[in-house]
């Protein structure tokens, strides 16, 4: 796999050499607006606990429901997005592919785990309570879960464990899929788009201009990026625009109209619109609402 654009890569640290993984709560739109396409060169499990939500993870494009596990892939782009504001709720663990045992000589480590790390394995990303052997990968999905809540040494050892038994039932039930896929698809055109878009969303961007970064036609352009993303160039910039404004909303006490600005957006009345269309409420009532 080509290495991916480093500065689209998410910035937060999800492992350390002492602890290889993290687990987060996250509540959408509660705590954050979305999960705006991004990667990074960690394994991410999903649970969904509550509600639904849309998730984009590399070509793929789907609804999430209760009780959905997602394993996504070291360096696949994904995203995340409540459904028409309802509240979704999910369980992540971001995990160092150490805890594979990725990085041993043994025949399971080369011939099992680094085709999956290195993208030359196809797995499943979404596996629903339909699937085959769903219960076993579910129970093995909360023993995880459990593992990290209890944060020790000790169950560290068992989530090794319940780790590779979850890949183990993802290969045995036919979920992984070894052999190369052709051809670099559109992600790799969109990923220094992307990367652009991240750094410079407070500035005034055409889509012609992004089009050029990929060194395509605009119209070609469109499609592609709408394919890899899921939504067009410039509802991903509103997107990255209005994430960014909830986030100076609870984190500073700026002026909405300085936070408008900030973000990108040099008519108030433009912003106000924009924010109330995804978020569902003013700005100022975001605000009260996350003192």
């Amino acid at each position: 796999m080509k290495n991916p654009n480093k500065e689209t890569e998410e910035k937060r640290q999800h492992s350390t050499t002492y602890v290889p993984y993290s687990c987060y709560e996250c509540r959408l739109p509660a705590s954050f607006m979305n999960v705006p396409m991004h990667w990074h060169s960690e394994f991410e499990l999903n649970y969904i606990k509550a509600g639904k939500g849309e998730f984009i993870c590399g070509s793929q494009k789907f609804m999430a429901l209760e009780g959905d596990i997602l394993i996504i892939p070291p360096n696949m782009l994904h995203s995340a997005y409540p459904y028409k504001h309802e509240e979704l709720i999910y369980h992540a663990l971001v995990f160092h592919p150490i805890l594979l045992g990725s990085s041993g000589g043994d025949r399971s480590a080369v011939e099992c785990m680094r085709p999956i790390v290195n993208g030359s394995a196809q797995i499943k990303v979404h596996i629903c309570p339909d699937d085959k052997d769903y219960s076993l990968l579910r129970a093995t999905t909360d023993q995880i879960f459990a593992c990290v809540q209890a944060d020790s040494a000790q169950m560290d050892l068992l989530l090794k464990s319940e780790l590779m038994k979850l890949f183990w039932l993802l290969e045995n039930s036919g979920n992984i899929i070894f052999r190369k896929e052709t051809g670099a698809g559109y992600n790799e055109l969109i990923r220094p788009v992307l990367a652009y878009m991240s750094q410079n969303f407070r500035e005034d961007i055409t889509v012609e201009y992004l089009a050029s970064l990929a060194h395509l036609s605009k119209s070609h352009f469109m499609k592609c990026f709408k394919e890899t993303v899921g939504v067009g160039a410039m509802e991903h910039l509103t997107q990255l625009r209005i994430s960014a404004a909830c986030e100076a909303l609870i984190a500073t006490q700026d002026k909405i109209s300085d936070i408008s600005y900030q973000c990108g957006y040099s008519n108030l009345s433009n912003f106000n619109r924009q924010f109330l269309k995804k978020v569902g409420c003013s700005p100022n009532a975001y605000r009260k609402r996350n003192p």
